[in-house]
């Protein structure tokens, strides 16, 4: 019965990559300043992923928004990892966005990888990092 497991397999990886397609790239508040973590979302067992940037000002600490982004990521069957940290300005009336500084406990994110992210997002901005 090889051939039907591989199909079997198969079948589940399309369905976690779809779980992949259903968390956003970019979830930050839209003013002010707050903390910012980059995450690397994955397929159990598999090697897709795609890196998300998630950003509230409802969070003091960098791990309170992994804390929250965890939980939601591994009830779709996937996993994550904080790839870094640093800080971030929204002004929507402006269409600014600003990315900077580093978590203490993470590390510094990519700024570059969230900034590309950020521009898919918000097209019409003006989008600088530090």
């Amino acid at each position: 019965g090889g051939a039907r497991t591989e199909i079997a397999t198969a079948r589940l990886e399309r369905k976690m990559t779809d779980s992949l397609n259903k968390i956003s790239d970019v979830a930050v508040d839209p003013d002010g300043e707050f903390k910012y973590i980059l995450v690397r979302v994955k397929v159990k067992g598999g090697t897709d992923h795609k890196d998300v940037v998630r950003g509230t000002r409802s969070a003091k600490y960098h791990n309170q928004i992994f804390e929250k982004v965890s939980p939601a990521v591994e009830s779709l069957g996937l996993e994550c990892t904080c790839l870094g940290g640093g800080k971030m300005e929204h002004n929507s009336k402006e269409k600014k966005l600003r990315v900077f500084g580093e978590s203490t406990g993470y590390g510094k994110a990519d700024h570059a990888v969230t900034v590309e992210k950020l521009k898919a997002v918000f097209k019409d901005y003006e989008i600088t990092m530090e």
